[in-house]
Formats: structure tokens, C-alpha cells, sequence
């Protein structure tokens, strides 16, 4: 079994205020996949990431990336991680290009043109190469960031809320370059609040909910064991109240009670439909239509992050 390229072990942080902005986090990541942590604001997706990449001390915890100590070697393993934060924060005097070389020069690397202008071109970049960041519209400027991030050829990139205010062209372009990023073999784990986008991304998903990070799972099987299906019972008369009678099913009223929904496990053993239909009959309900759905990554978070917040 291969070492995961990031391990983070009993990772904690409380402030001197006394504030505790994250609990103790257990977190593997595995080479070349799409990690996609989910919460709202202030759930402790930033402090985690900015612990990862040594902007804010841990108060607990190991951190190894790529085998290198994180916490006490921070400068080796530091080489291997590109950031993509959620604010602007670069030079507005300098051009493009030169914002990138120095960059790469920051963490030790020779000049590499090429790899360089080929991060600029894959951004739409590469004609504004000359110009000012001052110049650029807000979008561009988020394209910088990126360049920047990638211009020392990181093992692993980390995008926190990449796509939030952004245009939908710019968004667009930036799940075209993780595809072949990760193509390439690199890692990616972003922070979102664009939940559509992590369900058709991310390899696995995380939610993290009051600095807890409540559960970690592949994708599919996250929405397998969590997810619910719904059936909406169309009925031919609406109805005031559930009646007693179907008290063995998890029954509500929507539409002004002409809609009788019934909410199951995915995993249940329980799923009896066929006798809530029968019953339905014996009971002289009628009903005109039938329509079922499954949870989606949304629901599934909604729930997560309610339970989480208690």
C-alpha cells in the first residue's frame, strides 16, 4: 500500500483569544487524486489549509507531506505545495511574468521559461505576460494567483474557494486545467462553496462543520450511506393531516397536503413501498402520480453540517 503524499495527524488550533477554531483533524490524501473539503464560512477549511501550508502553527498535531515534516521541516515540504488563496494578495506594479519567475525563485528552483510560458498559456495569460497586474480585471488577476501557485511545478495544489465571485468562463477554464493537472499527476484539493462543482469533480469529499471534520468518504459511497430517496405521492384529493393509519412510514404533507412524501435510507432494509401503496388503497386514498429522486452531495452536506453545528 502506498504512503499517502499528505498525512495529517491530531492537527488542532486554539487561539490565544481562546477561541478553538479547529479540533483535533485525521486526514490521508493520496497522490494525483481530487480532494474536495466542504463547510460554511468560519467551519475551519482555511485554518486547515493554512496550517498545511505553514502560514498558521498548529496548536496540536503531525503534518508529513510527500514523506517531509511539515511542522519542523517546513521549507522541503513547503516546495511541494502550490496555494491558490481566496484573496488577492501579489504585487500590482510588477507584470505577470515577472510575478511568476519570482515566484518559482521564492522556493529554490532555476529559471524555467518554458514551463513557465506553457502555465501562462493554459491560463490565457500568456498575451497579457507584459502587462501589470494593476491592468487586469479581477478575473485575470485570479489567473495570476493561479500562475503563480504552479510556476515551482508543486506535487500538490491547493485551490481555496477558486471559483468564488468568478466569472463563468474563467471557472470554466480552471476545471479544464485541474483535469490535466491531475492528468499529470498532481494532487488537488480545494475548498468550495459550489457544491455541484465538488460532486462532479472530487475524487472524495470531506465536510467540515465548527473546526470538527465530521466525515471523509469517496464521492459515490459518501452518497451512498448518507443519501435518501424520496418518493412524492401525488394524491387525487389533498389531505389535512397524515392519518394515524400510516404511522409504520416516514410520511409528511407538502402542497398544501396534496403531496404525500416518503423519505428512506438507501441502505434499509426497510423500504416498503409496496405496502404503503397497498395500504393506500385499503384506506381509499387516491393518488394520480408517483415521482422518486435521490439525495444529492447538497442534502447530504445540509444534514452533515446541521448535525455538526449541535
Amino acid at each position: 500500500m502506498t504512503e499517502p503524499i499528505l498525512s495529517v495527524r491530531g492537527v488542532s488550533k486554539t487561539y490565544a483569544s481562546g477561541v478553538r477554531a479547529l479540533h483535533a483533524v485525521d486526514l490521508d490524501i493520496d497522490k494525483g487524486e481530487i480532494f474536495a473539503l466542504l463547510g460554511p464560512n468560519g467551519a475551519g477549511k482555511t485554518t486547515l489549509i493554512s496550517i498545511i501550508c505553514g502560514i498558521v502553527t498548529p496548536s496540536t498535531g503531525t503534518i508529513t507531506v510527500g514523506g517531509h515534516d511539515a511542522i519542523h521541516a517546513p521549507a522541503r515540504a513547503r516546495r511541494q505545495i502550490g496555494l491558490v488563496p481566496q484573496e488577492l494578495a501579489t504585487d500590482m506594479f510588477e507584470t505577470v511574468l515577472s510575478t511568476c519567475r519570482f515566484s518559482r525563485g521564492l522556493f529554490g528552483y532555476p529559471p524555467h521559461a518554458g514551463h513557465i510560458d506553457q502555465v501562462l498559456k493554459d491560463l490565457s495569460l500568456y498575451d497579457r505576460r507584459n502587462a501589470r497586474i494593476m491592468e487586469l480585471s479581477g478575473g485575470m488577476k485570479r489567473r495570476v494567483l493561479i500562475a503563480k501557485a504552479l510556476a515551482h511545478e508543486p506535487d500538490i495544489l491547493f485551490l481555496d474557494e477558486p471559483t468564488a465571485g468568478v466569472d463563468v468562463a474563467l471557472r470554466r477554464d480552471m476545471w479544464q486545467l485541474v483535469h490535466r493537472l491531475r492528468a499529470q499527476g498532481t494532487t488537488i484539493i480545494l475548498t468550495t462553496h459550489y457544491i455541484e462543482e465538488a460532486e462532479e469533480m472530487a475524487d472524495r469529499v470531506g465536510v467540515i462543520a465548527g473546526g470538527k471534520l465530521l466525515v471523509v468518504d469517496e464521492k459515490a459511497a459518501l452518497m451512498k450511506k448518507l443519501g435518501k430517496r424520496k418518493l412524492d405521492i401525488a394524491l387525487s384529493e389533498a389531505l389535512v393531516a397524515v392519518p394515524a393509519a400510516l404511522g409504520d412510514w416516514r410520511l409528511s404533507l407538502e402542497d398544501d397536503g396534496r403531496i404525500l412524501r416518503y423519505v428512506f435510507d438507501t441502505q434499509s432494509d426497510r423500504n416498503d413501498i409496496p405496502g404503503l401503496m397497498q395500504k393506500l388503497v385499503e384506506m381509499k386514498i387516491g393518488f394520480k402520480d408517483l415521482e422518486t429522486s435521490t439525495s444529492s452531495l447538497e442534502d447530504i452536506f445540509v444534514d452533515l453540517v446541521g448535525e455538526g453545528a449541535k
